[in-house]
């Protein structure tokens, strides 16, 4: 029989799931523009939209309802994270909005940005060094507090993957399925969940997977092995991995592009100039490989839709990627890249050399 506080705490869980369940979900598609006699469509889901302002919103919603439902969260249980991106941001504004702590544990060089992004939403941050332990500090902490040790990097596979707002519901619609559908990995939460849905509904599209310089997946695709690593950090915030993530299922990509990352900064600006809209380095990942598929596509004769997604947008890298200086500090030279996308969106060819 249940007690007064169990009744009332599953009372809680219950009213916690209904607010989160009612919160506001944004779809709202940009297009980024093709000439006309191509018959090639590019559309990008624009999750910089969603309440907590990126792609991570709906992973870590389905993750807090996944908690909530299994007894792991209480009135009293507070949240821990390991992380300085847009999952904690994410992860700070659903804690606050069903009324638990949240913490995340951030490198002790986090920029004030990011800083700044996580406390607007209720969150508190803790610093640790070097930047790899941040996630035994965070562990330590949860295991101090009493807390939830939100670890999105084990938790990939229960997040919603053909539920009604899932990224992959949003992403292929089955009654007219993209040719292709383009996302960087970072936990590889998303190509998972877009790779299984295709594959589950039988839909012919297939999913490409663009990778950062320093990346393990793009190695680890071609040589078919989870075991490779490469010890180095992504530049481009929110994909790229220094090891392959559990969450990454390359039996579920069909294609891993790699991506200099200087392409990705003067794809990001490129998409800023054709499009108005300001947004962050990993969607210039996307706009750079949706471009070389496109490519093929008109080499092939073939027409179609491609499908990507705005990840975040680009003011909280106004210090960085749109920074003339950082960029310069860090040897990316943009102008080369930038020369084939115009000649690309030009001609609709692209240069052999950067195939």
């Amino acid at each position: 029989m249940a007690t007064g506080y169990s009744s009332w705490v599953r009372e809680w869980a219950g009213s916690s799931i209904a607010k989160i369940r009612a919160d506001r979900m944004e779809t709202r598609w940009l297009e980024f523009p093709f000439p006309a006699n191509w018959g090639i469509r590019l559309r990008f889901l624009d999750e910089s939209a969603q309440p907590s302002g990126s792609i991570k919103h709906r992973y870590v919603r389905a993750l807090f309802l996944h908690a909530l439902a299994s007894g792991w969260l209480t009135p009293d249980t507070p949240v821990v994270m390991a992380t300085s991106g847009n999952a904690a941001a994410a992860g700070a504004y659903f804690a606050n909005l069903i009324g638990v702590e949240f913490t995340t544990v951030l490198p002790a060089k986090t920029g004030a940005d990011k800083v700044a992004l996580i406390e607007h939403f209720g969150g508190r941050c803790r610093f640790a060094e070097p930047p790899s332990a941040i996630y035994a500090e965070a562990r330590r902490l949860a295991d101090q507090l009493g807390g939830w040790y939100l670890d999105h990097f084990v938790h990939v596979d229960r997040g919603d993957w053909h539920g009604a707002n899932d990224l992959a519901t949003e992403l292929v619609n089955p009654c007219d399925p993209p040719r292709w559908v383009v996302l960087g990995a970072g936990t590889g939460a998303s190509s998972a969940s877009v790779g299984r849905y295709l594959r589950y509904r039988g839909l012919p599209g297939q999913l490409a997977v663009v990778d950062p310089e320093h990346s393990a997946y793009f190695p680890g695709w071609v040589m078919d092995t989870d075991a490779y690593a490469t010890g180095m950090p992504s530049r481009i915030e929110g994909i790229g991995r220094p090891r392959i993530e559990p969450g990454f299922l390359r039996g579920a990509v069909d294609l891993v592009i790699p991506v200099p990352d200087a392409a990705s900064i003067a794809a990001m600006r490129t998409f800023r100039e054709r499009t108005g809209h300001l947004v962050g380095a990993s969607t210039g990942t996307n706009l750079w490989g949706a471009c070389q598929l496109a490519a093929t596509m008109l080499l092939e004769g073939t027409g179609g839709t491609i499908h990507s997604v705005v990840a975040d947008g680009g003011e909280r890298y106004r210090h960085t990627c749109y920074d003339e200086g950082w960029v310069a500090e860090r040897g990316l030279e943009l102008a080369p890249r930038l020369m084939v996308l115009d000649h690309f969106l030009r001609t609709g060819t692209w240069p052999r050399s950067d195939a």
